[in-house]
């Protein structure tokens, strides 16, 4: 995967992009970033990429034309800028959904913006608009950090175990089972018999429950988009009786 990424700091970018899964990630050539510095493409003599809007309001507005050079040169010298994505708070919702969504891409280009917003005109060269959440960062370069680490552990080859993305939260639209590792006993806290037992089957349906409970206890809401069976909503109705009861 190519990912090109247009940045006021790119500085940033330089620890992320060197540990850990990403990092290796480019060690092995499955994956190509690019940060580039559009403060570089700005005609101001002063090398400003911000101004005043029209109309008057606080703040200063990034202009359209230091970032559609640095586009148009990243598009000329790749081929193309693939899907661009404007990291803003107006934006849709960032997922798991989204993620393994553009992990299917073969690139991606990232706009990190600064300052009170855009010009407006800058939206033209944008295919998405992604926010991490109802609240507002000092810039989308944090923004940036987290879709492409999301993004970029779903790519073939990245993680040593493809089933551990399969395994995540949110990937089958549930939280993740509560898990565990040797001791089987520390310190009188023990881990359920059924992990230790080399029942796979019955391995499977714990799991399966146990992600079921957390949901149900912690984010309900996610509930309404998952495909359940008799047996979870069996297991859904012991949870509300059991709630219940405690309530009581």
């Amino acid at each position: 995967m190519q990912i090109d990424i247009l940045s006021l700091f790119p500085e940033m970018f330089s620890g992320p992009l060197t540990e850990s899964i990403i990092g290796k990630a480019i060690e092995k050539d499955l994956l190509d970033v690019e940060v580039t510095d559009f403060r570089d493409y700005t005609t101001n003599k002063q090398h400003h990429v911000d101004d005043e809007p029209y109309g008057g309001g606080a703040g200063m507005l990034l202009q359209a034309q230091p970032i559609f050079d640095a586009l148009d040169a990243i598009e000329a010298k790749k081929g193309g800028l693939g899907r661009v994505i404007l990291l803003d708070p107006a934006g849709r919702q960032f997922t798991q959904e989204v993620a393994e969504e553009l992990s299917q891409e073969d690139h991606l280009t990232f706009i990190c913006g600064h300052y009170e917003g855009y010009d407006e005109r800058i939206r033209t060269r944008v295919t998405d608009e992604i926010s991490l959440g109802d609240f507002v960062l000092t810039g989308g370069e944090l923004g940036a950090m987290v879709v492409l680490d999301a993004t970029v552990r779903l790519l073939p080859n990245v993680l040593g175990n493809a089933a551990s993305a399969a395994g995540d939260s949110f990937s089958n639209g549930l939280l993740e089972y509560p898990q565990y590792t040797r001791p089987a006993d520390f310190r009188g806290l023990k881990v359920p018999a059924v992990l230790t037992s080399g029942n796979h089957q019955k391995i499977a349906e714990w799991r399966r429950k146990e992600s079921l409970r957390r949901t149900f206890l912690r984010r309900p809401d996610l509930l309404k988009n998952v495909t359940l069976d008799d047996q979870d909503r069996k297991w859904l109705r012991e949870f509300a009786t059991m709630t219940n009861k405690d309530e009581n």
